[in-house]
Protein backbone atom coordinates (compact mmCIF):
# COMPACT_ATOMS: atom_id res chain seq x y z
CA UNK A 1 0.00 0.00 0.00
CA UNK A 2 1.71 3.05 -1.14
CA UNK A 3 2.52 5.97 1.70
CA UNK A 4 1.07 9.04 0.75
CA UNK A 5 2.43 11.23 3.59
CA UNK A 6 3.74 11.33 7.24
CA UNK A 7 3.13 13.47 9.61
CA UNK A 8 3.18 13.65 13.68
CA UNK A 9 3.85 10.21 14.01
CA UNK A 10 0.29 9.47 11.48
CA UNK A 11 0.99 7.21 8.32
CA UNK A 12 -1.17 7.99 5.61
CA UNK A 13 -1.66 5.20 2.93
CA UNK A 14 -3.78 4.50 -0.23
CA UNK A 15 -4.23 0.92 -2.16
CA UNK A 16 -4.13 0.64 -5.33
CA UNK A 17 -7.03 -0.84 -7.36
CA UNK A 18 -9.17 0.01 -3.88
CA UNK A 19 -12.86 0.01 -3.57
CA UNK A 20 -15.24 3.23 -3.93
CA UNK A 21 -15.96 6.11 -2.14
CA UNK A 22 -12.71 7.78 -2.26
CA UNK A 23 -10.67 7.09 1.54
CA UNK A 24 -7.04 6.17 2.48
CA UNK A 25 -6.16 4.69 5.29
CA UNK A 26 -3.79 6.22 8.66
CA UNK A 27 -2.24 4.70 11.16
CA UNK A 28 -0.65 5.85 14.62
CA UNK A 29 0.84 3.49 16.72
CA UNK A 30 -1.08 0.54 17.10
CA UNK A 31 -4.45 2.34 15.65
CA UNK A 32 -5.71 2.52 12.47
CA UNK A 33 -8.63 4.22 10.58
CA UNK A 34 -10.06 4.91 7.21
CA UNK A 35 -10.98 8.55 6.53
CA UNK A 36 -13.80 9.11 3.48
CA UNK A 37 -12.08 11.82 1.71
CA UNK A 38 -14.93 13.70 0.24
CA UNK A 39 -16.79 13.46 3.12
CA UNK A 40 -14.16 14.38 5.87
CA UNK A 41 -14.95 11.59 8.69
CA UNK A 42 -13.65 8.40 9.88
CA UNK A 43 -15.68 5.63 8.31
CA UNK A 44 -13.82 2.55 10.08
CA UNK A 45 -11.51 1.73 12.62
CA UNK A 46 -10.49 4.26 15.15
CA UNK A 47 -8.21 6.74 16.11
CA UNK A 48 -7.26 8.78 18.90
CA UNK A 49 -8.86 12.04 19.59
CA UNK A 50 -5.62 14.57 18.62
CA UNK A 51 -4.31 12.08 15.72
CA UNK A 52 -7.85 12.14 14.47
CA UNK A 53 -8.13 15.75 14.41
CA UNK A 54 -4.59 16.24 12.68
CA UNK A 55 -6.00 13.74 9.93
CA UNK A 56 -8.81 15.34 8.89
CA UNK A 57 -7.28 18.90 8.94
CA UNK A 58 -4.96 17.53 6.93
CA UNK A 59 -7.79 15.80 4.40
CA UNK A 60 -9.13 19.10 4.36
CA UNK A 61 -6.72 20.80 3.19
CA UNK A 62 -5.32 18.69 0.74
CA UNK A 63 -9.00 17.50 -0.33
CA UNK A 64 -8.39 17.92 -4.21
CA UNK A 65 -5.17 16.41 -4.48
CA UNK A 66 -6.32 13.28 -2.09
CA UNK A 67 -9.08 13.10 -4.59
CA UNK A 68 -6.51 13.52 -7.29
CA UNK A 69 -4.67 10.48 -5.91
CA UNK A 70 -7.70 8.41 -5.09
CA UNK A 71 -8.89 8.40 -8.50
CA UNK A 72 -4.91 7.47 -10.03
CA UNK A 73 -5.06 4.88 -7.25
CA UNK A 74 -8.88 3.39 -8.98
CA UNK A 75 -6.63 2.91 -12.31
CA UNK A 76 -4.04 0.85 -10.82
CA UNK A 77 -1.33 4.03 -10.76
CA UNK A 78 0.79 5.04 -7.84
CA UNK A 79 -1.58 7.93 -6.32
CA UNK A 80 2.07 9.82 -5.47
CA UNK A 81 2.73 12.01 -2.61
CA UNK A 82 1.15 14.59 -0.77
CA UNK A 83 2.56 17.26 1.67
CA UNK A 84 2.78 16.79 5.21
CA UNK A 85 0.94 18.52 7.50
CA UNK A 86 2.38 22.47 8.13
Amino acid sequence: MPELSRFYGLVVRMFVRDHAPPHFHASYGDHEAMVDIRRGMVTAGWLPTRAQMLVLEWNELYRDQLLEAGAKAVQGDAPGKIDPLP
